[in-house]
C-alpha cells in the first residue's frame, strides 16, 4: 500500500446539518490523517472551475450552482491509499446505493446532495488538492 493524499469535500448541504465532525472522526478512525482543512464558500466560477471536467454534461449547472449556495469545508486527508479509502467511507455517490455506515448512506440525500467528495485518482487529487490549496506548501 502507498502512503498518497486525497482532497475531501463536505459539501454546503452537509456542512448546514453540521456533519463536519462525522466526517473527521471517520477519516482518522480509518487510519487518514488531516493534513489541511479550511473552510470555504466557492463561488459559481470557482466551482465551475474545479468541476470543469464535467463541463457539457446536463447536471454541471445545477453541481455549481449548489456547490455555491453555500459554504463547504475542504480537507487534505494523508494516509495509505487514502484516495481508495475515502471513498470506501463515503460509498456510492447515490445515497441509495450506498452501503449500510457509509458516509453518504448517513448523511447524502439524494445524488445531487450527496453530502460529501472524493478524489477519484491521483492525478485528480494532484489537480484537486492544488486547486482548493493554492500556494500552500503541504510537505
Amino acid at each position: 500500500m502507498a502512503l498518497e493524499r486525497t482532497l475531501a469535500i463536505v459539501k454546503p448541504d452537509a456542512v448546514a446539518r453540521g456533519v463536519l465532525g462525522e466526517a473527521i472522526v471517520a477519516a482518522e478512525r480509518a487510519g487518514l490523517r488531516v493534513v489541511a482543512i479550511r473552510r470555504i464558500h466557492l463561488t459559481k466560477r470557482q466551482a465551475e472551475g474545479f468541476y470543469a471536467v464535467h463541463r457539457g454534461r446536463p447536471f454541471f449547472d445545477a453541481l455549481t450552482d449548489f456547490m455555491s449556495e453555500g459554504p463547504s469545508v475542504v480537507m487534505v486527508l494523508e494516509g495509505e491509499d487514502a484516495i481508495a479509502t475515502w471513498r470506501r467511507l463515503l460509498g456510492a455517490t447515490n445515497p441509495a446505493e450506498a452501503e449500510e455506515g457509509t458516509l453518504r448512506k448517513r448523511f447524502g440525500t439524494s445524488i445531487e446532495r450527496n453530502a460529501f467528495h472524493g478524489s477519484d485518482a491521483p492525478e485528480t487529487a494532484a489537480f484537486e488538492i492544488g486547486y482548493m490549496f493554492p500556494g500552500l506548501d503541504l510537505a
